[in-house]
């Protein structure tokens, strides 16, 4: 039997690796980035297929859905862009930039995954999930972090507005805040805080369990963080 399909936007070496092996034997994968140096040896350990995209592309993320034997059963979007400073020595061309990947990049993932689960069969009443990777920054604004705060804000919105049309649909949308580092390789944590940063192995397990949550009691948001973070 053919594998269902899982496509995972934004890869790197950290979380995103970590979900492609932790999907990899039951999932046909799609890694899709800007960057091919950064998916080939993932491609190469997950039998994954590769795919370059602009996320923020309309054209090109509609062509990566369509593209697709099926519909994806999973669609998962890591990407964001952070730009630092005070809010009077902002740049609206960079602010821009970093919105346009954290949130509109999000929305076209989310408006072409749905696009493509809504048409497919329902399996136990489910037809897909779409898994927004977000940040305590959709939260709470830190100084001198205008831009990312923006970009994740709207990201949290869209995923609770998607999550109250689509679930009654059978699409299950989920936006997961991260909140702490996370220990991506050639990261340590500090001497004086061991247990301090999340690890990505531990993060995939927790998209596992949204990917195969019942139904009757879907998660639209979570957060996860070390045992040792004050909030």
């Amino acid at each position: 039997m053919r594998k269902p399909s899982a496509v995972i936007i934004g890869v790197g070496d950290g979380l995103s690796a970590a979900l492609a092996r932790n999907l990899m034997a039951d999932y046909s994968l799609t890694l899709a980035a800007r960057s091919a140096d950064k998916m080939q040896s993932l491609a190469d350990e997950t039998g994954a297929r590769t795919v370059l995209l602009d996320a923020t592309d309309e054209s090109a993320v509609e062509a990566l859905f369509d593209d697709l034997p099926e519909a994806p059963r999973v669609a998962i979007y890591n990407p964001s862009a952070r730009v630092r400073g005070p809010i009077t020595g902002l740049s609206v061309e960079d602010v821009r930039r970093a919105i346009d990947v954290t949130a509109i990049g999000a929305f076209l993932t989310g408006k072409h995954a749905a696009k493509r689960m809504l048409k497919a069969e329902a399996i136990d009443g489910k037809k897909g999930t779409i898994l927004f990777t977000g940040a305590s920054a959709g939260v709470k604004g830190f100084p001198q972090s205008a831009p990312f705060a923006m970009g994740k804000f709207a990201q949290r919105g869209l995923a609770e507005s998607m999550a109250r049309e689509l679930h009654p649909q059978g699409v299950h949308v989920a936006w997961i805040n991260i909140d702490g580092g996370i220990l991506n390789p050639g990261r340590i944590e500090p001497d004086d805080k061991p247990g301090s940063m999340l690890r990505p192995e531990a993060i995939a397990r927790t998209y596992r369990h949204l990917i195969e949550q019942d139904r009757s009691a879907w998660t639209n948001e979570v957060v996860v963080r070390p045992w040792v973070e004050r909030f």
